[in-house]
């Protein structure tokens, strides 16, 4: 399986089979002869090298990105941005289990200066005095907000409790990023170029170091295609054991095994595709946006089980993938999601305090009328929130378009002041701006382009894995800017940062070509990669002052805005 794969992971041999296409060759060897198989209708490379080693340079990168993390976490001791509604609807999931109306959310004032000065009585009360706080009415589903409260249950209401689990997710999205790409390519240093260029953008870090929902919603959306990444590799390798054919005797026919449609593929062989389904309910019930995700990759490993079929010689691998597969598809791209999504919302049926939440007049019916009931509460609240996001318009000043995402022309200031005399000079300013790393963000565009190409040319799977993420969690942006004029930032492109490094990564093995390459042009690949990633660095560090708060002098600010719609 390797032998036609050097230590960048990119095939030497044709790639044209992939595993959505139909053959364009001789029939598919049997799953005996897998070495024979067309290199992108075969699994995820093996990768080369000890555990230790494939396991020791992506923690390393994982813990440089740590340290730019978790450096100072607490500043700016402030709340920043959306963290004035997430940090207090966190404290309230661990204080009563759903969402409580906080003091001064017109203002948005009052609740904030007491949390910053150690004071958790933030809560209003509802009439007669003495009464539970009142509901509060919020638009998004619980878990990243149980992810934050995680947080400040450990470390205390204050910047560095509610920034806590932010920080701790994306230091663990650099290592599962850098270990699937080290899976995608059977390479060790390009896995650990893909963590590490994750850790460098400057978008990454500011969600990292801030309590918003998106780094969450990135996080499980990774998580649930880096599970199928597994699944894929896993399922394909023992294909007459899933798929239901056997190996033909010596000049005889391949037979298709006679067993009930789905026993092949009993639940208990595809435990990695469940994880995906049970991550991708997670990025659901983080954002509604996750949806996206969530049928893009459920599509996309039918497509690689159609693939793996045809790879070892099933007849007719489409039909069988919509029929003896079904039923394992289903479940766990399916209702396994669904069940984890309810599941996050378990506060709210359990607690009579959650907005909405008819719980009281429930109780008093017997237990089925009493469950009904509690189920029409919650879709009526979903219709509300629902109505919300679709008619959210209203003007912001550092709103964009989707167009404008990839181009970084309109980032979103979190925080900005101006201390007077905290810097040495006369005017200080002290930041955190929502912006990615140019050098990476623009890099990742011209390396889309070469993964369209490879995709259109040879049909490679990693390269249509990444298109179709991309396109899953850009495109629907799109349709809402056209048709809804809807209110929408630059983070929302959070869940698709991985596949950028994944496409940089991938460029970056083409770039150095199989073992066979002469060994100037690998001499020159690895060169060019080396100064982009250098650059990288270097680009982040010259923002870093920007993206962590720190207070400098006003020209020193000033000098770091790159654009002038970054003002």
């Amino acid at each position: 399986m390797e032998k036609d794969r050097d230590e960048t992971g990119m095939p030497t041999s044709g790639t044209r089979d992939g595993p959505s296409g139909p053959p364009r060759s001789s029939p598919s060897p049997g799953p005996a002869d897998p070495a024979a198989r067309p290199a992108a209708d075969r699994p995820a490379p093996r990768t080369r090298g000890a555990a230790v080693r494939g396991w020791a340079g992506p923690l390393l990168v994982a813990a440089f990105g740590a340290a730019l993390r978790f450096n100072q976490l607490g500043r700016p001791h402030a709340v920043m941005f959306d963290e004035t509604y997430y940090a207090k609807e966190g404290l309230s999931l661990i204080t009563f289990g759903v969402e409580r109306t906080a003091l001064g959310t017109a203002t948005e004032h009052t609740a904030d200066d007491r949390l910053l000065a150690g004071n958790t009585d933030i809560w209003v009360h509802c009439t007669p005095p003495d009464a539970a706080p009142c509901p509060q009415y919020v638009v998004h589903p619980p878990l990243g907000k149980w992810m934050i409260g995680a947080g400040e249950w450990l470390f205390g209401a204050d910047p560095f409790g509610w920034r806590f689990a932010a920080a701790l997710t994306g230091v663990l999205s650099i290592l599962i990023l850098a270990r699937v790409a080290r899976r995608m390519t059977g390479s060790t240093p390009l896995g650990c170029l893909a963590g590490l260029l994750l850790a460098l953008d400057g978008l990454h870090l500011v969600l990292s170091r801030t309590a918003l929902l998106d780094v969450f919603l990135m996080f499980w959306v990774l998580a649930g295609f880096a599970c199928l990444v597994l699944d894929r590799d896993r399922a394909g390798g023992r294909p007459a054991a899933l798929w239901g054919s056997t190996p033909p005797a010596a000049g005889g026919p391949r037979l298709e095994t006679r067993t009930w449609p789905g026993t092949r593929t009993w639940l208990g062989t595809r435990p990695w595709r469940i994880a995906a389904g049970l991550c991708l309910g997670a990025a659901c019930a983080v954002k509604w946006s996750g949806v996206f995700f969530l049928i893009a990759f459920a599509v996309m490993s039918s497509a690689w089980d159609v693939g793996a079929r045809r790879a070892a010689g099933t007849p007719r691998p489409r039909r069988g993938a919509l029929t003896a597969g079904a039923p394992a598809a289903l479940f766990a791209m399916g209702v396994i999601p669904a069940l984890t999504y309810l599941a996050s919302w378990t506060g709210w049926f359990l607690s009579p305090l959650g907005y909405g939440r008819n719980w009281a007049r429930a109780a008093s019916q017997d237990p089925v009328n009493s469950v009904l009931d509690s189920l029409r509460s919650w879709a009526g609240y979903h219709q509300m929130a629902l109505r919300f996001h679709t008619g959210l318009t209203s003007s912001h000043p550092y709103q964009s378009e989707p167009w404008q995402w990839p181009l970084l022309l309109r980032p979103v200031a979190f925080h900005y002041q101006t201390p007077k005399g905290a810097c040495g000079t006369g005017g200080c300013s002290q930041a955190v701006l929502g912006v990615g790393t140019p050098v990476i963000w623009y890099g990742a565009l011209a390396a889309l382009i070469a993964m369209i190409v490879w995709y259109v040319g040879a049909r490679d799977w990693r390269a249509g894995a990444i298109l179709l993420a991309y396109g899953a969690g850009w495109l629907p942006w799109l349709y809402y800017a056209l048709i809804d004029n809807r209110t929408m930032f630059l983070f929302y492109m959070a869940p698709l940062l991985p596949f950028m490094t994944l496409a940089l990564t991938l460029a970056a093995g083409l770039l150095i070509g199989p073992r066979g390459a002469p060994a100037r042009r690998r001499a020159v690949g690895w060169a060019v990669v080396g100064v982009f990633t250098v650059a990288a660095l270097a680009n982040l560090w010259w923002l870093y002052p920007v993206l962590s708060g720190e207070i400098v002098a006003q020209g020193r600010w000033s000098a770091r805005m790159l654009l002038r719609s970054w003002i």
